[in-house]
């Protein structure tokens, strides 16, 4: 028990990030999980630890902006985690790119080896994550000992499902939160934030959200911070009337084609022109 305490106290020393809700998780950073951590993680549904629902209270638009552990059932989504953490752990110290993500990241694979081949990079996308799950991870071991100097972040497409929930201004907060993150982790790393992908169709609820949060996120001014570059990839995905650019997607019209992958690596080669 004296063990689990240090361990706890360590990792809130060393975490100084502000989040607008203290939720009820008993480790809330830090690497290896307690006990009562893994079983808070694993047992209980991702919704069932929003914020609000410690005290029975319906907090929507804090949601994305506060770290939530993800879940897919029982622990198939923590060891996913669990393996990122062996390859942060075995790439310890300087890096040429962090990637940070959900699927359209973690999907980067062998198109990443073909226009980057030069460049260390560890990847750290999850399928299916939002913010608040890239969150999560970054403080409970994500990167923990890596140097990088550039980080490129792409996230938000899952948090259009509930919008309707959150609001498009909390999905963009929660963004920048996952910005504001990485820099308390990284003072010298140069960070690419990509704003989030088209996908479907225009007139489609998901579309028309994914605008309006591309949209909030200039009002943040993400880029007051010399050391981060927007990179919005909308014009380079659709067409003029705003249909997307089939051949750049595959079929699901949100995943990106080894094409799409292409035009993603065109557009963040002067980004991470590191040498």
């Amino acid at each position: 028990m004296k063990a689990t305490l240090t361990l706890i106290l360590l990792a809130l020393q060393a975490h100084a990030l502000d989040y607008p809700h203290v939720t009820a998780e008993p480790q809330k950073t830090g690497w290896p999980l307690t006990t009562e951590e893994r079983a808070y993680v694993v047992d209980k549904l991702e919704y069932e630890r929003r914020p609000g629902r410690e005290s029975n209270k319906h907090l929507p638009q804090l949601w994305p902006q506060v770290p939530t552990a993800g879940h897919f059932g029982g622990d198939s989504w923590l060891k996913l985690h669990e393996a990122h953490v062996k390859t942060v752990q075995a790439n310890q110290g300087p890096l040429d790119v962090l990637l940070v993500g959900d699927s359209i990241t973690i999907q980067w694979g062998d198109s990443w080896k073909k226009h980057f081949p030069e460049l260390k990079a560890v990847n750290s996308g999850i399928g299916g994550d939002k913010t608040q799950n890239v969150l999560w991870r970054l403080d409970h071991g994500g990167v923990e000992g890596l140097q990088p100097k550039a980080i490129v972040l792409m996230i938000g497409n899952n948090n259009m499902f509930f919008t309707p929930e959150t609001g498009v201004e909390a999905a963009a907060i929660g963004i920048e939160m996952c910005l504001k993150n990485l820099r308390e982790k990284f003072p010298a790393a140069v960070i690419i934030v990509a704003k989030i992908l088209p996908a479907y169709k225009p007139g489609n609820r998901f579309y028309e959200d994914i605008k309006k949060t591309n949209a909030a996120l200039d009002s943040l001014k993400l880029d007051s911070d010399p050391k981060v570059k927007v990179l919005d990839l909308t014009s380079d995905f659709t067409n003029a009337d705003g249909t997307l650019k089939k051949d750049f997607f595959t079929p699901d019209n949100i995943h990106l084609s080894p094409a799409g992958y292409a035009v993603y690596a065109e557009r963040l080669q002067p980004l991470l022109a590191l040498k």
